[in-house]
């Protein structure tokens, strides 16, 4: 249990820390903030802070600066607290949004972007899982002799491109009737529906008459085969700008950790279903590489059902008032979009 007076020195703590990095002082905190308590008072309750785990000393005689505990203990105050919403930066963040609605593959790349530039951090946004996604229609068109360029088109606005092996025998004609066979099957149905379907339909025998049916359902267990949606990551730039990456060594995990878009696409598969915004601070993130950074995330839906997710990643020193804010306001903006299309 921590007291409100506790609390309020935390959190004044943790907000100095946000802006200035470096050790907090109590001298630093009794200026600041009006507690109507002695640097000598600030200090002691510092100190027990310290014992119970939400601050350290990097130094001795230095200040204090938070640990992952205290960032979250300040965490589960802005959430919990009923906090007015912030009209500049939600005009601001439409405003950029609204140019960016009619095609939502160009709307998450772009929204990466926009997160990156509002919060100076790591803008990402995943794509819907392709497995969710409603097929519309799909086209095929003969690429090469033994290769296939697949294009599905879905209800979300999503367009999916894809080659695949084929037959060298059949020709482009034989593609189009395959395309109508698939269309007149399917359409309507989920990615992940057609692909059940298709592989109970292979187990039956009587496909096997038919030439172009069976050749049609290879085609669609290749075409609709277990697949993660496209992941956008925008704003490297914006984080080696801040004074928590002056250390070549932070700047190697962070370039490590982005380049590889695996980590980052198992990270979003775990959180997918999740309800609401979600912020995993430093040790509480599940993989190795994000241990030493924070995520913002929420998932953005099509009426009940999740489709994909956005977010923010930065240093563990971070605005969370404000990235929270962003990565809330763009979730509920897209899951908007289309449940409304």
């Amino acid at each position: 249990m921590i007291d409100e007076r506790s609390k309020q020195v935390l959190c004044a703590v943790i907000q100095c820390y946000i802006n200035e990095p470096g050790p907090v002082g109590s001298r630093v905190v009794t200026k600041k903030y009006s507690f109507g308590l002695s640097p000598a008072t600030i200090r002691n309750i510092m100190s027990d802070l310290e014992e119970m785990g939400f601050l350290r000393q990097p130094h001795t005689s230095a200040g204090r600066v938070p640990t992952d505990s205290g960032y979250r203990f300040y965490v589960d105050i802005l959430t919990a607290e009923k906090r007015h919403s912030n009209k500049d930066l939600a005009s601001e963040l439409y405003k950029k949004l609204e140019p960016m609605k009619k095609d939502i593959n160009s709307f998450l790349d772009d929204a990466s972007r926009m997160l990156s530039s509002l919060s100076h951090y790591i803008g990402i946004t995943m794509s819907p899982n392709a497995n969710l996604t409603t097929l519309t229609k799909i086209e095929l068109i003969k690429y090469r002799s033994d290769q296939l360029a697949v294009i599905l088109f879905a209800d979300e606005g999503i367009i999916k491109n894809k080659i695949i092996s084929v037959d060298p025998d059949i020709s482009q004609r034989d593609m189009n009737r395959i395309a109508e066979y698939i269309n007149s099957e399917f359409a309507g149905y989920t990615i992940d529906e057609i692909r059940i379907s298709v592989l109970k339909e292979m187990t039956k025998d009587r496909v096997l008459c038919d030439r172009l049916i069976s050749e049609a359902l290879k085609i669609c267990k290749d075409v609709f085969s277990i697949s993660t949606g496209n992941i956008y990551i925008s704003g490297l730039s914006e984080v080696l700008d801040l004074p928590d990456f002056c250390d070549i060594n932070r700047i190697r995990e962070l370039l490590k950790t982005i380049e590889d878009k695996h980590i980052i696409v198992k990270l979003l598969d775990k959180i997918s279903d999740s309800e609401g915004t979600r912020v995993f601070i430093g040790s509480e993130n599940a993989l190795d590489e994000m241990k030493k950074f924070s995520l913002i995330v929420s998932t953005y839906r099509e009426g009940n059902r999740p489709m994909g997710v956005i977010g923010i990643i930065g240093p563990t020193r971070m605005n969370y008032l404000k990235a929270i804010s962003i990565v809330d306001m763009t979730a509920n903006y897209f899951t908007n979009l289309l449940s409304n299309r």
